[in-house]
């Protein structure tokens, strides 16, 4: 077995978890946690949670699970090349997305204004919360019981936190997170694997739906020149096919930069140990300049071309009005929650029943969302049948 860098979080070194625990014979701690994200309940309800394109609206558009899985794949691989830790890496992109509610972004805007008054809501504190309080396998706590750079690594993937969400300020007073320095380099990888992942598989899943097409790719320059070095290597190759080498080629071109730069970054910098990456000014993991600006410009075509496409904007108008009507009706009628919910309820605090009522709801895939929604008002408002 190839020995780590001096900069990888070890989990020998690990600072444990909150409530004591018998160590698995099995798996080490870093795996432990990874299977106990596998096989919670938040990560099964990934499946039909949007990604961008609503569930329904096509078998092979990605889903938060599905994105979920090809993130974990690229930091895997990135955290090998790096010899640092893989299954940290692993487990931090497996869990990034657990906090987020049905229908994408535009959901967890919604139910941010629906709690205004409450703390607001927050996919990032929502996911520290899910780990920590509302998963429930466990007899003797609740949350998953997580080793502490695994939660660290979750709720700093994108840096430090110097205006933290109060919902992760609360938190941090028990689990100690070192909320102003930035993580270790497994999460700096696993959080620029999600960007690889998303940019790439949005071209993809926006070229499925019809949003955009060949000659729209190539009005980026960088792209244009991989693209015709596809058509030159693959005569009469069909439009599709173009897109998904174009994709494979650009996800691999990503993959080396990102490894490329952040050894040159790790060599001027030399760390000798994971507290020189926390306590470093500027993180350590990157792409270069000229991938950063690609990234950017990708980034800006997705924008104005796929996720502000009128068909998206159609179903964020839909999701907006279920979960504003789920908010208002379940907090205006407690009775209306699932048992178990309604005796987390204390009446006389208008803000706990807020919460409760939000956990709820994010809890809720598109699919769930929209039927209970046609339960509670005896419509459909998605309009289409067999959902």
């Amino acid at each position: 077995m190839t020995k780590k860098s001096l900069y990888a979080t070890s989990f020998k070194s690990s600072k444990g978890r909150f409530h004591l625990e018998k160590e698995s014979i099995n798996r080490n701690p870093f795996q432990r946690d990874r299977d106990r994200v596998i096989h919670s309940d938040s990560f099964r309800l990934l499946k039909h949670k949007t990604q961008v394109f609503v569930a329904h609206t096509g078998d092979y558009y990605r889903t938060r699970l599905t994105h979920s899985l090809e993130v974990s794949q690229i930091a895997r691989t990135i955290a090998r090349r790096l010899n640092i830790d893989e299954d940290l890496s692993e487990v931090l992109a497996l869990a990034h997305d657990l906090g987020h509610p049905p229908f994408a972004h535009s959901g967890e805007d919604v139910l941010n204004n629906c709690m205004k008054g409450y703390d607001g809501f927050d996919h990032n504190a929502q996911t520290l919360r899910i780990l920590t309080t509302i998963e429930q396998r466990y007899p003797s706590f609740d949350g998953l019981n997580l080793t502490w750079e695994t939660l660290e690594g979750i709720v700093k993937h994108n840096g430090p936190l110097t205006n933290p969400h109060p919902v992760i300020s609360d938190l941090n007073n028990l689990y100690n997170l070192d909320l102003n320095s930035f993580p270790s380099l497994e999460a700096q990888i696993a959080s620029l694997s999600d960007d690889i992942a998303y940019n790439n598989h949005d071209i993809d899943d926006g070229f499925r739906a019809g949003f955009i097409n060949l000659s729209d790719l190539k009005s980026i320059e960088f792209l244009s020149d991989i693209i015709d070095q596809i058509s030159i290597e693959y005569k009469d190759i069909e439009d599709h096919m173009i897109v998904k080498e174009l994709i494979r080629r650009l996800i691999g071109l990503m993959v080396d930069d990102l490894i490329k730069q952040t050894k040159i970054n790790i060599e001027e910098y030399r760390p000798k140990k994971v507290e020189d990456i926390r306590l470093r000014s500027i993180s350590t993991a990157s792409f270069s300049k000229f991938f950063i600006n690609q990234d950017r410009i990708i980034r800006n075509f997705l924008k104005t071309r796929v996720y502000e496409h009128a068909s998206i904007e159609a179903e964020r108008v839909k999701s907006k009005k279920i979960i504003e009507g789920l908010f208002d009706k379940l907090i205006n009628n407690i009775d209306l929650l699932p048992r178990k919910l309604r005796e987390k309820c204390d009446t006389s605090k208008s803000e706990n029943s807020a919460r409760v009522v939000c956990d709820y709801i994010a809890s809720m895939t598109d699919r769930s969302a929209v039927e209970n929604h046609s339960k509670l008002y005896g419509k459909d408002i998605m309009e289409r049948p067999g959902y």
